[in-house]
């Protein structure tokens, strides 16, 4: 099989154009989806096409042999599904960020067909994917997944600042808790930092009906200045106003989203803008890491996010943690200050 027929394998064709720019946020829902999308942060009560969404991993058979495959599987309510393919394996897995293939999919009792072309059939059951060519062999088996952040659960080293532990939300003004011990969304620390080291844990909803930035939108901002985005952009294209995307400034360098009600990391190095005698000198710079993933290096801020509670300044800021009408959930914020 050429490596054309691979990119393809599993539908993964542009003629789906339509469905993934819905997906995007380029389009409102059609007049079928509810006017108030569903919203699950549980998932146990989550339903069957939660239970199907998510990453999987196999080989598709070639003429040179088997070669590592990775698909995403994002669930749009209602037993429909898109789907994305990447040659090499899953982003920050393999993939090496060039080629990208997609399809649609449509639940059908216990299974989920996808679209093929070249008179290919694929389905998902019992996570699982198998793909089947014209002649009814089996070219690509691959297994369902699920990805953990290296840095899930990292302890505080001696020195940081514990912001959230379960335990309290006293140290955020308009801090509250769920009744598991999370700390829900539009919280902003009551201490405030300068240059640091964010470590932040975060959970977006699961949300199928609802698209582009009513998914899962959040945000971790530096000195309630500067915005690390949160949003469910499972699956999706990876630029600035997504997840991991530094608002307005710089896309990831790859989108390390995983499905939602996943827990997933943030790393930040945040260095502070340097003043002198009132004026700005050096502009602030951020490294983030998603879910262990470098995805932004020294990038300059060349201003406070559009958003951002606070104005620049020579002072220090708090870690801001936005409300957008989302029930995201956050555990496990710490800080490190460093002395600049």
């Amino acid at each position: 099989m050429r490596r054309a027929a691979v990119a393809s394998v599993l539908v993964f064709s542009v003629g789906v154009a339509s469905g993934w720019l819905g997906l995007m946020g380029v389009r409102p829902l059609s007049a079928g989806q509810p006017a108030s999308p569903k919203v699950f942060t549980d998932p146990a009560q989550a339903g069957p096409d939660f239970a199907d969404q998510g990453e999987y991993v196999g080989q598709v058979q070639t003429d040179s042999g088997p070669v590592k495959y990775g698909a995403q599987v994002i669930a749009l309510g209602d037993g429909k599904f898109h789907a994305v393919g990447y040659p090499g394996g899953l982003p920050g897995d393999g993939w090496d960020g060039s080629e990208k293939v997609q399809t649609d999919g449509q639940r059908q009792t216990d299974r989920i067909v996808f679209s093929l072309p070249e008179g290919r059939k694929a389905e998902l059951r019992g996570g699982v994917i198998t793909v089947l060519d014209a002649d009814g062999r089996q070219i690509a088996k691959l297994q369902k997944v699920e990805r953990r952040s290296p840095t899930l659960g990292a302890k505080p080293p001696a020195g940081a600042v514990v912001l959230f532990d379960g335990t309290t939300a006293d140290h955020f003004q308009g801090g509250r808790m769920t009744p598991d011990g999370l700390l829900m969304e539009g919280a902003t620390s009551k201490q405030k930092f300068g240059s640091c080291t964010i470590h932040v844990e975060f959970r977006t909803p699961f949300m199928p009906y609802a698209r582009g930035q009513g998914r899962g939108n959040s945000g971790v901002y530096a000195q309630a200045r500067y915005e690390v985005q949160i949003l469910d952009s499972f699956g999706l294209e990876g630029l600035d106003n997504e997840c991991g995307g530094i608002y307005g400034v710089a896309r990831p360098k790859v989108n390390m989203c995983f499905p939602p009600l996943s827990w997933q990391t943030y790393d930040i190095e945040f260095r502070a803008a340097k003043w002198h005698d009132g004026k700005l000198v050096e502009r602030p710079r951020m490294t983030v890491r998603h879910n262990g993933v470098l995805i932004h290096e020294n990038v300059e801020l060349p201003s406070a996010t559009r958003a951002a509670p606070l104005p620049e300044g020579p002072e220090k800021g708090p870690l801001f943690l936005q409300n957008h009408g989302c029930p995201v959930r956050f555990r496990n914020i710490w800080i490190v200050e460093k002395n600049e």
